[in-house]
C-alpha cells in the first residue's frame, strides 16, 4: 500500500515543476515562432565552389579541394532533374560534399535550374548523350584525369545507368547509385496518376510544354498526404528547439524547391520508364542508341532506403542483379528517400560505407 501512496505523492509533488516547464516551452514558442517568421533559413550549397561551365539549363560545379592529398579519380555527382543539388551540401558538418572533400576526393557535380519555355523541346538524349558526356569531358580536360567515377541521385541514377549502359567502353570508372529505380511497374502511386488509360501525355506537353514543379510536388505530396500537416504540427511542437528548427527549415526548403521538367523529357518517361518500363525490360534506346545496362561492367554500389516511400526498394531492388559488373554491391540502409543522404542518419551509416568502397576504387 505504500509504494503506490509513495509514487501518488511523487507525481503530485513534481506537477509545480512540469507546469512551470510548459509554461516556459510555451514562451519559447512563442517566442521563436516570432524569429522564424521574421528569419530566413541557414545558407545551403556554402562549400566554396567554381562554375566550371553553363549552358541552358545545366551548371557543371567544381568544389575546392580542402585535404592534401587528393585520389587519382575526380567523382562527378549527377543531380535529379526535378531537385536541387544543396541535399548534397548542407551547412557545414551535415554536407555530404565537404565529407568528400575532407577524405579526399576531387568532387564536381551537374546540377539543374529550371528549364526556359523554349527549352520545352529537350529530350531524353539531350540529357544522356549530350550533357552527361559534355560534363564528363570537362571534368576529364579540369583534372587531367580520364577516368571519372559517376555518382547519380534518384532520377540522376537512371541518366547515369543510361549514359553508363551506351558508353560502356569508358571513361566512367565506377558508379554509384542512390536510390535508383529500375522497376518502374513498382513506382505505385506514379504507375496510377499516370495510368494510360486516363493520362493524357502528348495533351499536357503539346498544352502547356514545361511540367510546372507544382505538378511534380504534388505527385510527391500524394504519396503521403498528411505528412505536411504532421511535420507542421511537428515543428510548432519543437520551434523552442533551435537545431530542430534548423533540421526543418533546410530539408524543408529542399523538398518544396521542385524544378520543371522538360516537356518533350517528360513524355519520354512518361511512356518509355512508366508505361512501357524499357529499362527494366532491356528494350531501352536513347537518340536511337540502345541504353542496356548489362552492358555495364563496371564497379556498381548501390545504396538504398528501407523505408523510402518515393522510389519503394521493389522498383530499386533488381538493379545490382541486371548491371553486367562483376564487381558490384547492395547497401540497405534504415532511412528514407531523403535521409539516406542527408543527416544524421547518412552521416553516421552511408558517408563511412561509400568512403570506405570509393577510396580502393580511386586510385
Amino acid at each position: 500500500m505504500n509504494a503506490p501512496a509513495t509514487a501518488a505523492v511523487l507525481d503530485l509533488a513534481s506537477i509545480p515543476e512540469r507546469i512551470q516547464s510548459e509554461v516556459q516551452r510555451a514562451i519559447q514558442r512563442s517566442i521563436k515562432g516570432v524569429e522564424y517568421i521574421a528569419s530566413s533559413g541557414p545558407a545551403l550549397g556554402s562549400t566554396p565552389k567554381d562554375i566550371l561551365h553553363v549552358r541552358g539549363t545545366m551548371n557543371l560545379y567544381h568544389y575546392r579541394p580542402i585535404a592534401d592529398e587528393i585520389y587519382r579519380v575526380p567523382i562527378l555527382i549527377v543531380m535529379a532533374t526535378t531537385n536541387r543539388g544543396y541535399i548534397l551540401d548542407m551547412v557545414p558538418g551535415q554536407s555530404f560534399i565537404e565529407f568528400l572533400l575532407k577524405r579526399g576526393y576531387d568532387v564536381y557535380m551537374l546540377d539543374w535550374t529550371a528549364p526556359r519555355p523554349e527549352e520545352k523541346s529537350l529530350r531524353m538524349e539531350d540529357y544522356v548523350l549530350d550533357f552527361i558526356p559534355d560534363c564528363v569531358r570537362r571534368v576529364q580536360q579540369d583534372s587531367g584525369e580520364t577516368d571519372v567515377t559517376v555518382i547519380g541521385y534518384c532520377f540522376g541514377g537512371v541518366l547515369s545507368l543510361l549514359y553508363g549502359s551506351i558508353f560502356n567502353d569508358g571513361p566512367m570508372k565506377n558508379l554509384i547509385c542512390f536510390t535508383t529505380p529500375i522497376d518502374f511497374r513498382e513506382m505505385k502511386l506514379f504507375q496510377n496518376f499516370s495510368d494510360r488509360r486516363y493520362f493524357d501525355v502528348d495533351r499536357l506537353v503539346d498544352s502547356v510544354g514545361n511540367v510546372p514543379p507544382e505538378m511534380i510536388l504534388s505527385s510527391f505530396e500524394m504519396l503521403r498526404p498528411a505528412s505536411r500537416t504532421a511535420s507542421q504540427i511537428q515543428l510548432w511542437e519543437n520551434i523552442w528547439n533551435d537545431e530542430f528548427v534548423k533540421s526543418y527549415r533546410m530539408f524543408d526548403r529542399w523538398a518544396t524547391d521542385t524544378l520543371p521538367l522538360a516537356g518533350e523529357y517528360f513524355r519520354a518517361i512518361t511512356k518509355d520508364l512508366m508505361w512501357d518500363n524499357k529499362l527494366f525490360n532491356g528494350t531501352m534506346s536513347v537518340g536511337g542508341r540502345v541504353a542496356d545496362i548489362t552492358k555495364i561492367k563496371v564497379p556498381i554500389l548501390h545504396a538504398v532506403a528501407e523505408h523510402d516511400h518515393i522510389v519503394p526498394y521493389d522498383a530499386a531492388k533488381h538493379l545490382i542483379q541486371k548491371v553486367g559488373s562483376a564487381d558490384k554491391q547492395e547497401v540497405m540502409l534504415k532511412g528514407g528517400h531523403v535521409s539516406l543522404v542527408a543527416g544524421a542518419n547518412a552521416i553516421k551509416r552511408l558517408w563511412p560505407k561509400l568512403d570506405s568502397w570509393l577510396g580502393e576504387r580511386s586510385t
